[in-house]
């Protein structure tokens, strides 16, 4: 197998940067560059100098035995100073050895994941961590990344295998007697199984909003507001405002993070009878997009102007309460701001309760197949004790659903997928 080298931190100007090799040549290269291969797991200072004997840095260089590393390889790590220069210059040194490659996305990962050291769920636990912008969904892929969700689909399989063996017992020793209470014991631990998969497949729709993020749509009148409200929420200027009806023309998108969740606010064209095409286009889309929103704000533009909300979850608001003297959403005084931000909150956190452990919707294909094949063995053990060699293999295509979510089998046509979303160096 090759050696590979990549940057394993962020490119561009930094304090630090860390410049990671593994393979069967990873200590050959730390030996060459460093002059010395520091104990395992013993950080070293050493100078790193070039083919010429010329000194490219000073750092802190940690080495790791194969079966100790992240990769289950042999690994070298150079905690340079995080100039351009010196990155470029130590690569392209390292580039110059024998054996030595650059590494391509998500490759260190992959052999991490091929050597065993992570499950496929960890594997995308730690692709979804990386890409965590929010507490939500850092706490979200945290669970997967430590394994919490390898060690549920362990627990369940233990549970349906107890079943198999059970069913096997059955089959193998059908000519002699047989307990009375077998189907009982068989039935409990799918039952318990199939109860737990519901769970996790009730909050998928949470896991995945938190994953994804939500939509926030502000909707209303023209001139009700809506964009300077944006603006105010957003702290910038994100979006045209203007007493001239109809400024804003297509949806504006501002993406936040309101109580540890991801939130996409949309601010939308003002509704209204318009003769210029480009405006009608703009005011479709808005509508288009407000009604597929997760939550939608109203502004209304008189303290008795009637709405009707697209569900009961929906906020409205007065808007240009200063004006009115009246409570209600001012974006330009800032008054009730922090009342509507803690509603949104509110009312996302509501959508989020309950959420699974798993997130993608690949897992919940699984699940979703495993818990079918669990229901028909479940059918089958109630119509009696006859067929056992089917509800057998109703239990086993289960245990083969959640191997594929783990990544035992089954995965070949998600690892390029998977593997591709890591950048160089992870």
């Amino acid at each position: 197998m090759d050696t590979i080298v990549a940057l394993a931190t962020a490119r561009g100007r930094a304090g630090v940067a860390v410049v990671r090799v593994s393979g069967p040549l990873a200590w050959e290269v730390c030996a060459q560059i460093s002059g010395t291969v520091p104990a395992p797991r013993r950080a070293a200072l050493c100078r790193l100098r070039d083919s010429d004997g010329e000194v490219i840095d000073e750092a802190l260089v940690l080495a790791f035995d194969a079966g100790g590393s992240f990769t289950g390889e042999r690994v070298v790590e150079f905690q340079t100073h995080g100039s351009p220069a010196i990155i470029a210059a130590l690569i392209r040194e390292i580039l110059q050895i024998q054996g030595v490659r650059a590494a391509e996305a998500g490759e260190f990962t992959r052999r991490a994941f091929e050597a065993g050291k992570l499950s496929l769920t960890e594997v995308e636990g730690l692709a979804d961590l990386l890409e965590a912008e929010t507490e939500a969904q850092r706490k979200l892929a945290q669970r997967i990344f430590d394994g919490t969700a390898a060690r549920l689909l362990e627990g369940w399989r233990d549970d349906l295998l107890q079943s198999v063996a059970m069913l096997e017992a059955a089959i193998d020793f059908s000519d002699e007697e047989i307990p009375a209470d077998l189907s009982s014991h068989i039935r409990q631990p799918l039952l318990r199984v199939q109860a737990a998969i519901a769970r996790e497949i009730t909050g998928s729709a949470a896991s995945e909003r938190i994953r994804e993020g939500f939509e926030v749509a502000i909707v209303g009148a023209v001139n009700a507001g809506k964009s300077t409200l944006l603006n105010a929420l957003a702290g910038r200027e994100a979006a045209i405002t203007s007493e001239r009806a109809g400024t804003t023309r297509d949806v504006i998108e501002v993406r936040m993070d309101i109580g540890g969740l991801p939130v996409t606010l949309i601010d939308t064209a003002g509704l209204r009878e318009t003769d210029d095409e480009v405006e009608k286009i703009g005011i479709d889309r808005g509508q288009r997009r407000a009604e597929a929103a997760d939550l939608r704000v109203y502004l209304k533009i008189d303290p008795d102007q009637e709405v009707n909300p697209f569900n009961g979850q929906d906020i409205v608001l007065l808007s240009k309460a200063d004006l009115w003297k009246l409570p209600g959403i001012s974006g330009k005084t800032g008054q009730g701001l922090g009342a509507l931000v803690a509603q949104i909150e509110a009312r996302l956190a509501e959508r989020v309760a309950g959420s699974s452990v798993f997130s993608r919707e690949r897992h919940f294909d699984k699940l979703r197949k495993a818990e079918t094949h669990l229901a028909a063995g479940l059918v089958a053990l109630e119509q009696g004790e006859t067929g056992w060699e089917f509800i057998s293999a109703d239990i086993r295509a289960s245990i083969g659903c959640l191997d594929g979510i783990i990544g035992r089998i089954d995965v070949e046509d998600v690892l390029g997928r998977i593997f591709a979303s890591f950048c160089i160096g992870k």
